[in-house]
């Protein structure tokens, strides 16, 4: 049984009916936030740290004194363990739901969000929120929060997948240039910075949230072009050469390039790798196809943004955990604020 199951029957045959006792109030119910159990990867070995039954309870229009005393009543009342796992009481979150979104994401949600907003989020993060299951959500809030969340913006989508070619662009001739000078180790790392960014646009494209690194992996063979693109992905890895990598690589960018068309974002791009230059390195130019997508952003401060700073957002600037979670942070707010005036025109005085 995983654990997304346990945590439900944890809620209606445990918890539901405690709260209708003690606090028969308006409230939602769910399971998300981290864990692998929320997407439905978890195993035995989830189980050996930081696991529990457990759910996430959201009080309507309460204040911090009334959840801390429906907390502790509560906590009086639930048992040590259900279904033969222990039940660490600490792990079930109750707070309301402008808090918890609050603490990940930084922002009042009852507001609307930025475009850039959009950008300082984490794709893990917004994966948290939107996945798992509700058990109980009487007015909807939880639900019409997770719709808005539920993916990027039409034009962030457009400025997240130019940035991606972008990247590819900057990149697939330097892995060239390295094997070319024997610097196959070189190479070969280059060559994987390009596949993570290869499967990345996967997921842009298939307009799916990317988790962290543990389950990108796993999560990328649920996409429906993985079936088609992972034996060269594998092979761009497992070569030695870099004559090698060059024609697996330019294997993938073919059924990349199919799958753009297939968008129909643009006018279609050519299928086919060409020479870079007058150098003997064939490359699929992605910041060419960047320029054809950022064409089609409408918001004019997110063309504008595509036109001086194609850099995507923290996903693409940074793969350091800490500051992937800068929301979490004690002044979290502060420094997402100060990563929003990156991406606008007032930090350029």
């Amino acid at each position: 049984m995983q654990g997304i199951e346990i945590c439900r029957q944890y809620y209606f045959e445990i918890v539901e009916p405690l709260m209708k006792r003690i606090a028969p109030m308006e409230y939602s119910a769910a399971i998300l936030g981290p864990g692998s159990e929320v997407l439905g990867y978890d195993t035995e070995m989830s189980r050996d740290h930081d696991w529990s039954p457990r759910v996430h309870l959201f009080l309507k229009d309460a204040e911090p004194e009334q959840i801390q005393n429906t907390r502790f009543l509560l906590e009086q009342q639930l048992p040590d363990s259900f279904k033969g796992f222990p039940v660490y009481h600490q792990m079930t979150v109750m707070t309301t739901l402008d808090k918890y979104i609050e603490k990940c994401l930084a922002v009042n949600i009852r507001e609307p969000l930025d475009y850039t907003d959009w950008l300082t989020f984490p794709s893990q993060t917004l994966l948290e929120l939107t996945r798992g299951e509700v058990f109980r959500d009487e007015q909807g809030e939880l639900r019409a929060i997770r719709e808005i969340l539920d993916y990027y913006p039409e034009d962030i989508w457009l400025y997240l997948m130019a940035s991606t070619w972008q990247r590819i662009g900057q990149e697939e001739h330097l892995m060239l240039r390295a094997g070319f000078v024997e610097d196959e180790l070189g190479s070969a790392i280059i060559a994987s910075r390009i596949v993570r960014d290869i499967m990345n646009l996967c997921f842009l494209m298939e307009r799916q949230y990317a988790p962290y690194p543990k389950w990108f992996g796993t999560a990328f063979k649920s996409l429906s072009c993985s079936e088609s693109l992972m034996p060269h992905l594998r092979e761009v890895q497992a070569v030695q050469t870099w004559r090698e990598r060059e024609h697996s690589l330019n294997l993938a960018f073919q059924y990349m390039a199919k799958l753009h068309n297939g968008l129909g974002i643009t006018d279609e791009i050519s299928e086919e790798a060409t020479l870079f230059y007058d150098r003997p390195f064939k490359v699929m130019h992605g910041e060419v196809i960047a320029s054809l997508i950022t064409k089609q952003i409408k918001d004019k401060d997110i063309q504008w943004l595509s036109q001086h700073r194609l850099i995507g957002g923290i996903d693409q600037i940074t793969d350091n955990t800490d500051f992937r979670q800068m929301c979490h942070w004690t002044d979290g707010s502060m420094a997402r604020q100060n990563l929003k005036r990156f991406f606008g025109k007032g930090w350029i005085q």
